[in-house]
């Protein structure tokens, strides 16, 4: 039989079969629904009496009158939100008439409104204050069926993510049968609260009982102990290329990172020296190198260096204060900055390819690769050589 006729043949409403079958109770004043809430119309309170958990301590209209706050929609909010739905209004226009989100509108008419009459203000402002109390019960604590099949899929191995996604295929019906990845790490983690067995932690790929913290780029720790200069600070001069002078820099690694050799190239002749490195590319050895290599140049094409943030250059200020070459660091994880050296350090690829031991290249090896490099005929320089850019330089100046 359908719900209409089984409502029929029993003499109730339907709208009481369609509350019976979510569980909800009647009360003689009110109604009691699954989970332990209850709402007495006659006060128009909603309270609980689930253990545990906190009720609402308000009583009468004037509580429910409250606004807490400007984002909170207000019950004046939710009477005006059923006069314009009344007359036909979009939920971009309510939306508007309110000054909110049209996804705010679109969310309270799903979450507030009732089965069978639809959007009600005063029914929707004591649904909204029943989800107000904090702290909620997690859901995997108050649903054993839901938290014995995790972690029963936990015992096979699988990941939280896939226990998420596998819930909604193999309970396609059942609106409680349904919890993010997210909230499976906490029920892990928050031992006492989180409620699922510490042991089960062991199932996971990490087999961490306690949760890794993750930092992004913003919050990155100082890389060096003296500070770095950012290359949001490099003066606009460098940054068009119109003023000569100014250097990007890096190191090409030989075979697991033993052997090095650090590259220069001028951003805007892409004149290009290489620092002969024969022992290692600690940042003592790197800044000694660096230093060497750039005092051959005279005052006027020393102006700036700009690095990333490798541990090569943790003796920055010691270079600066040789050289006074002031040092620029790019931003995490962005190569592009430094352009010129990464197009540079492809073509020193053609001389030393990756995987070999750079050790046994010496300072006249490096030389003739950087006069190789230097001779070549540049598109962005107009088909000039960077050799000849640099020897224009050095003559009009």
């Amino acid at each position: 039989m359908s719900r209409r006729e089984a409502a029929a043949a029993l003499g109730i409403h339907q709208t009481t079969a369609e509350e019976w079958d979510v569980g909800i109770r009647k009360t003689r004043n009110g109604r009691i629904y699954p989970g332990g809430r209850s709402v007495d119309y006659t006060r128009e309170v909603s309270t609980t009496t689930t253990p545990g958990v906190r009720g609402i301590s308000l009583s009468g209209l004037d509580a429910l009158d409250k606004t807490l706050d400007g984002r909170f929609l207000s019950l004046q909010d939710r009477e005006r939100i059923r006069d314009l739905r009344s007359s036909g209004a979009s939920l971009r226009a309510i939306a508007a008439a309110l000054g909110r989100s049209p996804s705010t509108v679109s969310r309270e008419f799903a979450r507030n409104s009732q089965p069978v009459i639809g959007y009600q203000p005063y029914a929707a402002h004591r649904k909204a204050a029943s989800r107000r109390p904090r702290p909620k019960e997690r859901k995997i604590l108050v649903l054993p069926r839901l938290r014995d099949h995790i972690e029963a899929k936990l015992l096979l191995r699988l990941s939280p993510e896939q226990i998420s996604k596998t819930l909604i295929r193999d309970f396609p019906d059942d609106q409680e049968m349904r919890v993010t990845h997210e909230t499976i790490y906490q029920a892990l983690y928050l031992q006492g609260r989180g409620g699922l067995r510490r042991e089960l932690a062991t199932a996971l790929r990490t087999g961490r009982a306690r949760r890794k913290p993750h930092r992004n780029g913003d919050e990155r720790r100082p890389r060096f102990v003296d500070p770095m200069v950012m290359i949001s600070e490099r003066p606009p001069e460098i940054e068009d290329r119109a003023v000569p002078g100014h250097w990007e820099g890096d190191l090409i690694t030989g075979a697991l990172n033993q052997s090095a050799i650090g590259t220069l190239v001028e951003r805007s002749t892409r004149y290009v020296m290489l620092v002969h490195l024969p022992t290692d590319h600690t940042a003592e050895s790197v800044r000694d190198g660096l230093i060497a290599t750039m005092s051959t140049l005279p005052a006027h094409l020393r102006g700036s260096l700009t690095w990333d943030q490798g541990v090569e250059m943790a003796a920055h200020k010691s270079f600066t204060l040789a050289t006074d070459i002031q040092v620029y660091f790019c931003d995490p994880a962005s190569p592009w900055q430094r352009g010129s050296n990464e197009n540079t350090n492809g073509l020193l690829r053609q001389y030393f390819p990756k995987g070999t031991d750079l050790s046994v290249y010496g300072p006249e090896d490096l030389e003739h690769v950087a006069q190789e490099l230097n001779a070549r005929p540049r598109k962005t320089l107009g088909w000039d050589t960077p050799a000849e850019r640099l020897r224009d330089l050095l003559t009009t100046t």
